[in-house]
Formats: structure tokens, sequence, C-alpha cells
């Protein structure tokens, strides 16, 4: 399989991400105060997730010209598969880890994101429990 079709696959699994995020009563508790405008990529496919206070999530599949957005998390598809399986290997386990291997970015302005950290990383692993994982 090529990249370009495994990243296809990942975005299929992300883009489930508003139904995951509704079934997480938890989640949604705690993210309550967070409202942010992301970019994620994964692989070459990029999506704008926009969090609104209350947690109702927008996802926009890109690319996105001229789109603003306060913080990117960047993975290869690489990061992303190994990532969201369930359970993920060790060291493929935790966005700070990707990182560390090269294998994700984090940039911007990345004070919501570590203000709201825990949410941030729940968030994007909740694609953990799509079939495929």
């Amino acid at each position: 399989m090529s990249d370009a079709e495994a990243a296809e696959g990942l975005a299929r699994r992300f883009e489930a991400l508003a139904s995951l995020l509704a079934k997480d009563d938890d989640l949604c508790r705690r993210g309550a105060a967070l409202g942010v405008t992301c970019l994620i990529g994964i692989g070459a496919i990029p999506f704008l997730v926009t969090l609104e206070r209350g947690m109702r999530l927008h996802l926009a599949r890109g690319p996105h010209l001229m789109r603003a957005w306060r913080f990117a998390v960047r993975g290869s598809v690489l990061g992303w598969e190994r990532f969201w399986q369930a359970p993920p290997p060790p060291g493929w386990h935790d966005l700070f880890a990707l990182t560390k291997r090269g294998e994700m970015t984090i940039e911007g302005d990345l004070h919501p994101f570590m203000a709201h950290l825990q949410v941030m990383k729940d968030l994007l692993a909740l694609p953990r429990q799509v079939a495929g994982g």
C-alpha cells in the first residue's frame, strides 16, 4: 500500500472524530473551556479542526488556502498508524514521543495546546476506537 493510500485510510478514520467526541462525556466536560482552530496533518492531508467552547467540533479537510489556525500537529503516515493502534506500541503512544522520533511536529502558538494538553492528547487519540486500529 502506498503512503497516499495509507494516508487516505487514516484520514477516513480521523473524519469520525466528531462522532467519537460526542460519545465521550468525560472528555467533553474536561475540554468545555477550550475554543480553538488548529491544523492536524495526516501525512500530506491537512484538516482544520475547530473546537468551539462546549467541545462542539467541526472538521474541514484541506488543502486550505489563507485559513488561520493557532497551532498545528502534523504527523507522518507511519506515526499516525502506530499512534492509533489499540494499544499503541511503546514509544508510539504519545504525541511528544512521536516528536522525539521525528514522526510528528507541533508548531505555532502552543499556549492553547499546552493549556489543554491532556484534552488535546485524548482528543487526538480517539481514532484508536475506530475499526482498523
